[in-house]
């Protein structure tokens, strides 16, 4: 984890964030992971309302030690917008984060919209997203050339039902990189849907709390699926990567082909 001594930080009192909700996104776990922008806003801001269920609590250590910390894992929305439209009104600068990358699966929508109704300036900054973290690890590209091209965030239907279709079978034919997020509660429904369509010996890999200290990543056979996730006892922060690309199977890109010519390179002669 980056850790910031006085003099290296010293810069947050140089510039103050102007009065605004900044939706930041913390990553999968590893505060290493962070961007720049969210590292900065962290170090700067009046107050910091976290996901305390989903965001380690290390990351809370880049921020002013006289900031106001809200965790708001026990709240609703309906409690958590009146305190950053008070603190914002109060002339304060509030950072909302969040898990991984707000564009997936984090429910700022209705918060903008909120927002914007009670005419609060916000700002997004985007975040490394559990998928990608998980790549990583697992130390695969997930578009392959000649093997597969195309990575497909989904769930499957549980609490919020998913369009009929988006459904997990209709995405599963396409045989693409498949990322299935918040279904670790569903695993038996989503394996059998994706053994409609996927070979049986198409590896999946097991992904837990990824960069957090007891991150767990587990490859199997599809068909051992559920029986992997109920071994190891994963009923949430789980993602489930499905992909051909899991199989070490090597394709060439045509980016760095020798016979490849593009506007910066001409043929190799």
């Amino acid at each position: 984890m980056t850790e910031y001594t006085e003099a290296e930080s010293s810069y947050k009192t140089l510039s103050l964030l102007a009065p605004a909700v900044y939706i930041v996104g913390a990553g999968p776990g590893d505060p290493d992971l962070l961007t720049v922008k969210a590292q900065k806003l962290l170090v700067r801001a009046d107050v910091i309302l976290f996901a305390d269920s989903l965001v380690p609590e290390e990351i809370l250590n880049l921020c002013r030690k006289d900031a106001e910390i809200i965790p708001t894992a026990n709240k609703t929305l309906e409690e958590i917008l009146p305190i950053m439209v008070e603190r914002v009104r109060s002339h304060k600068s509030v950072v909302r984060l969040h898990s991984g990358d707000p564009s997936l699966y984090s429910a700022i929508h209705e918060q903008m919209s909120l927002l914007a109704e009670a005419e609060i300036p916000f700002e997004v900054i985007p975040g490394i997203s559990a998928f990608q973290a998980a790549a990583a690890k697992l130390k695969i590209e997930l578009t392959i050339p000649g093997i597969v091209q195309t990575i497909i965030l989904s769930r499957i239907s549980g609490n919020t039902e998913v369009p009929k279709r988006e459904e997990l079978a209709a995405l599963a034919a396409h045989q693409a990189s498949l990322c299935l997020y918040l279904s670790a509660r569903h695993v038996e429904n989503a394996q059998a849907r994706l053994l409609e369509h996927y070979p049986a010996v198409t590896l999946v890999a097991i992904c837990f709390r990824v960069g957090w200290k007891d991150e767990k990543i587990l490859v199997v056979p599809l068909p051992e699926m559920a029986k992997c996730t109920h071994r190891e006892n994963l009923t949430r922060t789980t993602l489930y990567i499905v992909s051909p690309a899991l199989s070490q199977v090597i394709g060439r890109s045509r980016l760095y082909h020798p016979e490849h010519k593009h506007i910066f390179r001409g043929v190799s002669g």
